[in-house]
Order: structure tokens, then sequence, then C-alpha cells
């Protein structure tokens, strides 16, 4: 009998000591250096004093909903301890990719949005995001899957902004500077009309630019925040495709012979003003020496008098006449009716 109750003691000593052990060695945790911990009790976090969301400050009109209270994170190291009751969330706050096609309720390799001209197009990337440690609230206990909503706001977004995206540059390959009608009316020339696809192509940092500014708030709804948006590739159908490349090909074609054209007119004005300008180097070459016979002519005058200016003219005559091989001398007309 005595043994009996020994074995029994042994038995229920030994469940004792190995559920002790067990319970101390499960309430023994670490948090690596990638990551924060939140412990709850009976399910209920453990909340910081008068803290609030200062995040929620950019929502305006939604910041009360997104109030959202501070909670005490334990930073990497261990062990810990925790109570029985207790649990440990665990969060990786290192930065993380995610690619554009990414749905856990279906499988896709590329995001559809239709573009301003009704073109129907498929966008390829992906984003950068890291969990924000100082909004663990809404992570661990907003919504069930934060990543899922953040990815259905941010192409919700997206496809918002390819829809009512246009060039900021402008599509004339003319502008309305260079061309002018009538009195000084200025005229707009358009050569093609603009493509959305093209714009959004051309245009691809400014739309990530655009996308990671909207999406700075997913840390106030979700605790996530964008590190980065890559949008990499916008691919229409391959009928499409063949159509814009038809219509750039054109749209360059145009551009080109309008270069040659512009080119063309500025080689004929430069060459138009440098004849004027011959030409007037030429006429002043010939006019030079008028005027400084002028010159003379009066000075000669004004210091010798007519008499002086005569006897000057004479004796510029004396040369011409040992060259002459013929001289006609006129009488005036009153002359000869004097004579007669």
């Amino acid at each position: 009998m005595e043994e009996v109750v020994g074995l029994l003691f042994s038995f229920i000593a030994g469940i004792v000591v190995f559920t002790i052990v067990r319970i101390l060695i499960g309430c023994l945790y670490t948090v690596r250096p990638d990551q924060r911990a939140v412990v709850t009790s009976f399910g209920a976090a453990e909340k910081l004093p008068a803290s609030k969301n200062l995040d929620a400050e950019d929502l305006s009109d939604e910041a009360k909903r997104y109030q959202y209270p501070q909670l005490r994170v334990i930073g990497p190291g261990g062990p810990y301890f925790k109570m029985p009751w207790q649990e440990v969330h665990k969060v990786s706050v290192a930065t993380q990719a995610v690619n554009l096609s990414w749905d856990p309720s279906k499988k896709q390799k590329t995001i559809e949005a239709v573009t301003k001209d009704n073109l129907t197009t498929g966008v390829n990337g992906q984003l950068r995001y890291r969990v924000s440690q100082t909004n663990l609230y809404p992570y661990l206990f907003g919504v069930a899957s934060p990543l899922e909503h953040v990815m259905g706001y941010f192409i919700s977004v997206l496809r918002e902004r390819i829809a009512n995206f246009t060039d900021p540059k402008g599509q004339g390959l003319v502008t309305q500077d260079e061309l002018e009608e009538g009195e000084g009316e200025k005229v707009s020339v358009e050569l093609s009309e603009g493509v959305s696809i093209n714009d959004l192509r051309k245009n691809l940092p400014l739309l990530n630019q655009y996308m990671e500014e909207q999406c700075r708030n997913t840390v106030s709804r979700y605790g996530i925040e964008l590190d980065a948006a890559l949008i990499t590739e916008i691919d229409p159908p391959s009928e499409v495709d063949r159509a814009l490349s038809a219509i750039n090909s054109t749209r360059n074609q145009v551009a080109a012979d309008i270069s040659t054209a512009r080119a063309d007119s500025e080689q004929q004005i430069t060459m138009s003003a440098r004849a004027v300008e011959i030409a007037t180097n030429n006429a002043q070459a010939e006019v030079a020496p008028l005027r400084e016979l002028a010159k003379t002519l009066s000075g000669i005058k004004s210091e010798g008098g007519s008499k002086c200016l005569q006897a000057y003219i004479r004796n510029l005559r004396v040369p011409l006449f040992k060259r002459a091989n013929r001289i006609v001398q006129t009488t005036p007309s009153n002359q000869q009716i004097g004579g007669q």
C-alpha cells in the first residue's frame, strides 16, 4: 500500500514539476532586433497614459475616427518574462516589398486600370513598406488584414489617378508663341492628340511621387508606413500597343519635319540678315569718301572763301585735262544771249 501511495505521489509530483517547467519556459520570450512586441493580458493591450495617435492629425475630417491609443512596445532583447494568461504579439518592423498584383483572395499577374481615353492597361510594380512601431494598435487590433487593406487603398488611388492623368508638359508640338495669324492673334495647333498611356509612361516618376504623397496617411489608418511606390510597367494589350507604336512613329515624323522646317527657316533668315549687312557695309564704303570730300571742300571754303575753293577745284582739273583726249567747253545760255 505504501508503495502504491509513493508511486502516486511521485507521479503527481512529476506532473506538477513538468507543468511548472513548461509554464516557466513558455513564459520566457525574446525579441529579435528587427521585431517589436506587444503583450496583452486576457486580450487587452497595455496602453500608455494620456496618449493619442499623432499621425491622425493629417486626416482632418477623419482624425477622430483614427485616434488610436499608444501601446507599450517592448524593444529587442530578452529573455523577457510574461504571465501564463498573457500573450505576446511580435511584429517585424523591417522594410518589406510586395508586388502590386498581390491579393490573398485571387491570383493575378497584373493590375488592370482604365485610362482617360478609355483604354485598359496593365500596371505592375512593387510597394516597399514597414510597420510603424509608434502606431501598432491599428496594425494589430484595427483590422484583420492590414496589408490587404493598404493594397486595396493603394490600388484604388492608383486607378483614380490613371483615369484622370494628364501630361503636365502638354501635347502640342508647336507652341502658341511660335505661330501668329492676322493681327497678332495666337493660334493653337495640335498636330497629334495626347495619348494617356504615352503620358503615363513618360511621367512614371511623377506618378510614383503622387502615390507616395496620397498614401502617407496609411500610417494613421492601418499602422503601415509606405516607404516607396515603384510602378515599373504600364503595358496595354497587344493590339493597342501596335496602334500606339504607329501613333508614336507618326508623331515623331511630324516632329522631325517641323524641326527641319524650323532649321531651314532660321538658316534663310540668317543668310538674309548677312546679305543686308554686307550691302549696308558696301554702301557705307561708297559714301564715306564723298563725305570726307564734302568736309574738305567745306573747310576750304570756310577758311579761304569762294576764290580759294575755285582755285582748289581748278588745280584738281589739271590732272584730268592731262588724261583727257578731248575737252568740250559749254557756254551758259545767258552769255550766249548777251554776246548776240
